[in-house]
């Protein structure tokens, strides 16, 4: 076994094996604490779980506070102004034409043939093919659709960097993940961009009202196959979803009840990017759901899987294991679905009961978390106390690399969490991120400027290849042009004149249009200072840079062998154990530290 993979075996058995040691006194009690229990570590703490961390002087600021102050602080926004943040800055990529938008090519070519129009294109009259507009339109909206997710990812997480109410954004991940939906399938960023508003707007607000919301939401209507779930014919992936993931979970409904809630929401689909009824669609029928019968529709029915004793308990636990910890015990989920239900399953309330708990601050539940990449790399940038995600390394890049893309959920199930974070693979890019914070790449290629390949050939190989001279045909033809390609028989040029379109050709030029329109991700690098860092703070040795460095960024203590290693290795680089003496030429070697301890396994944890 290789030393990585030993490492990764290592840390996440070291992890786990806190779940089974023995209970402390603090596991499961839910009273307050008090300001006789509140310190430093637990701001840090609180910090860690109901935001993205922060700087030393965040965490001095919460700890200054009583408990129950700095709770209400991040959960109720207690003493804190309303965010200034700029909203989303859209590229203008949506034209009016492109809504509805077709399920794929051939449906796009097969409705321009039939109307002489499609996505806002008409159909040339004659001449050489007449279709290629409209097939270059379909490929610009799914290229322009996927570019604009990025810059709504890039946003979305300036927004965790930057906002003074970070459970806010961090509630909004957490539902992202709980009601997920992937540009892929919706293709549309207007929609995703609207569900993730609702996240941020109703994320700590009542989850009836949430549940409601994302049940008439476009984007999760698209990902969910709304359109096809009419009278007569329900599809059940919906209802279907809403009980097994959103709600109840496995075991607490039966398929009639699946079939049964799906003709209550037949007929709910969009226009363009509003929630609409379509009644004609709609089965306004006798339904047997959960044990009850009525002419029901799909609120009706989501009030129904509300009042199910499963439901509260579902969500309750849940919550309690991204927040808290991995292990529950049965009663204790019980206890917390009893009094989420008494709060009316307002969200607020019961993250404010959570995060005063003693069970909250008890050691199975401190630092034994493996932070997701999204939270990894944004409370790096916090800890590191920036201003903006840097372009360099790319953020969607980076995330999407560790397991976690924003926007682009494996499943409607979202993502797996604990365990499934690190891999020897997944640990070696976790380490290879901390590197190119520190030291970035400066011959990194923006993959929204410059997309590498589609449809299995070099997009940029298209356009050297027209520009040669060469048909369009042999231009786009996969594996290139060679001798013999360019010999091509005087049959297959004509039969290429003659083509309503070509799909490849529609691809490349799909691409351009789209890079032209989608305005470009800024390519800043972090703008590190490590050696002002660490002598503003008063290091004057190399222990007692890495005992700062340590307590700045880790949630974990290192063990004294690990600090002795770490502080050798920077005397080595340094020349020098005087810091002082070390002002103008130390930030290359602090650099080299800090990708040290941000690849450690101890780093991993929050």
């Amino acid at each position: 076994m290789s030393r990585i993979a030993l490492t990764a075996l290592a840390f996440a058995t070291a992890v786990f094996s806190t779940l089974a040691a023995a209970a402390s006194p603090l596991a499961g009690d839910l009273t307050p604490i008090g300001p006789a229990d509140w310190n430093r570590a637990r701001a840090a703490h609180l910090l860690e779980r109901a935001g993205f961390s922060g700087t030393p002087e965040d965490i001095d600021a919460l700890a200054r506070l009583t408990p129950a102050e700095a709770v209400r602080r991040l959960v109720r926004f207690d003493g804190v102004s309303a965010a200034a943040l700029p909203p989303f800055d859209h590229s203008g990529v949506f034209d009016e034409g492109l809504d509805p938008f077709p399920a794929s090519r051939p449906a796009t070519t097969d409705q321009a043939r039939a109307s002489g129009e499609a996505l806002g294109v008409a159909v040339k009259p004659g001449g050489n093919r007449r279709m290629q507009p409209v097939v270059n339109k379909f490929f610009y909206w799914l290229r322009a659709s996927k570019l604009e997710t990025d810059r709504v990812a890039y946003w979305w997480a300036n927004r965790m960097l930057t906002s003074p109410r970070p459970l806010q954004e961090k509630m909004a991940l957490f539902w992202h993940g709980h009601f997920a939906t992937n540009e892929e399938k919706v293709r549309d960023y207007r929609k995703m961009l609207n569900q993730l508003q609702l996240f941020q707007t109703q994320g700590l607000g009542n989850f009836r009202t949430l549940l409601t919301g994302v049940a008439q939401d476009p984007a999760m209507l698209a990902f969910l196959d709304a359109g096809v779930n009419v009278k007569g014919a329900p599809n059940e992936n919906f209802a279907r979803e809403i009980m097994e993931l959103f709600t109840m979970g496995v075991g607490n409904y039966s398929e009639r009840d699946i079939r049964e809630a799906a003709r209550a929401f037949t007929g709910w689909n969009f226009e363009g990017v509003a929630f609409h009824i379509d009644q004609a669609r709609h089965d306004d029928g006798i339904k047997e759901v959960l044990g009850h019968r009525g002419n029901y529709d799909g609120v009706q029915v989501i009030d129904l899987i509300l009042d199910q004793p499963a439901t509260p308990k579902f969500l309750a636990a849940k919550l309690y294991r991204h927040f808290v910890r991995e292990d529950i015990d049965p009663a204790l989920a019980a206890e917390l679905g009893r009094r989420l239900k008494e709060a009316n399953y307002e969200i607020a309330p019961f993250l404010e009961m959570l995060f005063l708990s003693h069970d909250f601050y008890a050691p199975e539940s401190v630092a034994t978390r493996i932070k997701s990449p999204v939270e990894l790399v944004v409370s790096t940038y916090r800890k590191l106390g920036l201003a903006e995600v840097p372009g360099v390394p790319d953020f969607n890049e980076t995330t999407a690399a560790l397991g976690q893309r924003l926007m682009h959920p494996p499943t409607v199930a979202g993502w797996a969490q604990g365990r499934s974070w690190i891999t020897p693979g997944l640990l070696l890019e976790r380490g290879n991120f901390a590197l190119d914070v520190a030291l970035p790449d400066i011959n990194y290629i923006p993959g929204d400027r410059y997309p590498a390949a589609q449809a299995g050939y070099e997009i940029r190989y298209v356009h050297e290849r027209v520009r040669s001279g060469l048909d369009l045909t042999t231009a786009t033809k996969p594996g290139g042009a060679d001798g013999g390609m360019e010999m091509m028989a005087m049959s297959t040029m004509n039969g290429d004149r003659d083509e309503d379109f070509n799909t490849r050709f529609g691809s490349y030029r799909g691409w351009q249009m789209a890079v032209e329109r989608v305005k470009p991700i800024s390519r800043t690098v972090a703008r590190l200072d490590l050696t002002g860092m660490v002598l503003n703070a008063g290091c004057s040795t190399p222990e007692e840079v890495v005992a700062y460095l340590e307590r700045r960024f880790l949630s974990v203590s290192l063990d004294g062998a690990t600090r002795n290693k770490l502080a050798a290795f920077l005397e080595k680089e340094l020349g020098t154990r005087d810091m002082k003496a070390t002002a103008t030429y130390a930030e290359d070697s602090l650099r080299l530290l800090l990708h040290l301890l941000l690849s450690r396994p101890e780093y991993q944890l929050g």
